[in-house]
């Protein structure tokens, strides 16, 4: 009897939530990346801003699946999907067959229409990316350092990052820890300490989906630590020098992108129905629609939930979806009953001490929500050494202000000049 055979393309929260339901079973599973290893995204911004190292947060797939000998792992991009034919090929001319598809390859930057600010304000959604962030941020304060220029020395040590959601709040709070502490005394003739950072949001107040105490909790707390927050105030360019606000230029060394995600194109390859963002249009069950065998979830599907409007694009959700959907199909091929999101809270952390937490009925702030938060993304990596190793630099940094990351990576700053 020939082993059903399931292929995972994405191995984010969703593709790793179902290839473990499923690793053990009686299917052949074979889980498609195209980079070896599984990225804890919501802690990237800490690699941008030098407080963690990228091992920190990432883990090879093999070691994850290593002692599973119905998971298969192949390094590649999908290029072509054939639902007729039930197969798919990657980026090196590799065909493979299947039963059931699962696409769960997540989401990247949208930068609303202007896929050119994207050279100048990257955001941090790989590690790479990060890596290009840490390198961009710190190289320039070595710039300062050495500038004669007073104008040129202040746009040097302007940051400005882009978006007031969850991860322009977490980065905003990082580079404002990183100026006033950990790169304080590091400098001769500037003091990082007089660094300007701004955080631009195009809606009347950060964190829109959380409710507004929280929201104005963590608007007084990136005050706190010398945020400039601007509320209300699109931008209306970004180039080499700096961003276009309100009609006013402001002058930047630093721009950091975070201002909204769309799902990633691998749909375009389907032929499905996709939704304005790229999601592809899934029924309740995940089901590709008017495909047969072919399932979405995480950020590249925009799932109805109960009260009908699309769930968020958040970890969660995804890992959830993964889950649901690998017990299914370790059990049939089909999954019967609807998927049902269990909402274990929104968080977003601002700085030492400062995070807010949102579980519907009631919420949190300060201290306590700041150490819910770091013990639920300790406990939710992948692999004891990231979490010990993840555990150590918090602790160090919070007992000493240190970044212990802070390398400028010589590819990446090749990168930048040239």
């Amino acid at each position: 009897m020939i082993s059903r055979r399931i292929v995972i393309v994405g191995a984010g929260f969703g593709g790793l939530a179902c290839a473990k339901e499923l690793a053990g079973t009686d299917a052949d599973v074979t889980l498609i990346d195209r980079r070896n290893y599984h990225l804890f995204v919501p802690l990237l911004y800490q690699v941008a801003t030098a407080a963690l190292s990228p091992a920190d947060i990432a883990r090879p797939i093999r070691r994850i699946f290593g002692r599973y000998r119905n998971i298969h792992t192949v390094l590649g991009e999908v290029t072509a999907i054939d639902t007729a034919a039930k197969t798919i090929r990657v980026d090196d001319g590799h065909t493979f067959p299947y039963d059931v598809l699962v696409l769960a390859t997540g989401s990247q930057y949208s930068y609303f229409g202007h896929p050119e600010w994207q050279r100048f304000a990257e955001g941090p959604r790989t590690l790479d990316e990060a890596r290009r962030i840490r390198t961009r941020l710190l190289t320039a304060f070595e710039r300062a350092e050495a500038a004669d220029d007073a104008a040129e020395r202040d746009r040097l040590m302007t940051i400005v990052i882009v978006g007031g959601g969850p991860t322009g709040v977490e980065m905003a709070g990082a580079v404002g820890e990183l100026t006033r502490h950990a790169l304080a005394r590091d400098f001769r003739h500037i003091d990082p300490r007089r660094a300007h950072v701004l955080l631009i949001e195009a809606g009347p107040r950060l964190l829109p989906s959380f409710p507004k105490s929280l929201s104005d909790y963590a608007k007084q707390a990136l005050e706190r630590l010398g945020v400039t927050v601007m509320l209300s105030q699109p931008v209306q360019n970004i180039d080499a020098g700096g961003v276009m606000i309100g009609g006013k230029r402001v002058a930047a060394g630093t721009v950091v992108w975070g201002a909204g995600v769309q799902a990633s194109n691998i749909g375009r390859l389907l032929k499905a129905e996709l939704a304005r963002g790229g999601q592809i249009l899934v029924d309740t069950n995940l089901a590709v629609r008017g495909l047969s065998d072919v399932y979405a979830l995480g950020d590249v599907a925009l799932t109805p939930g109960d009260d009908g409007r699309p769930l968020p694009a958040l970890a969660q959700v995804a890992k959830q979806q993964g889950e649901y959907l690998g017990r299914a199909l370790a059990e049939s091929n089909v999954p019967v009953t609807p998927f049902r999101f269990h909402n274990r809270g929104d968080t977003a952390v601002i700085g030492r001490n400062a995070a807010v937490f949102d579980f519907g009925r009631f919420q949190v702030k300060g201290y306590f929500a700041w150490l819910l938060w770091a013990l639920i993304h300790v406990y939710l990596l992948v692999g004891f050494e990231n979490r010990l190793g993840v555990v150590s630099h918090w602790v160090w940094n919070y007992l000493t202000y240190e970044r212990g990351a802070r390398l400028i990576m010589e590819e990446s700053r090749g990168e930048q000049n040239s």
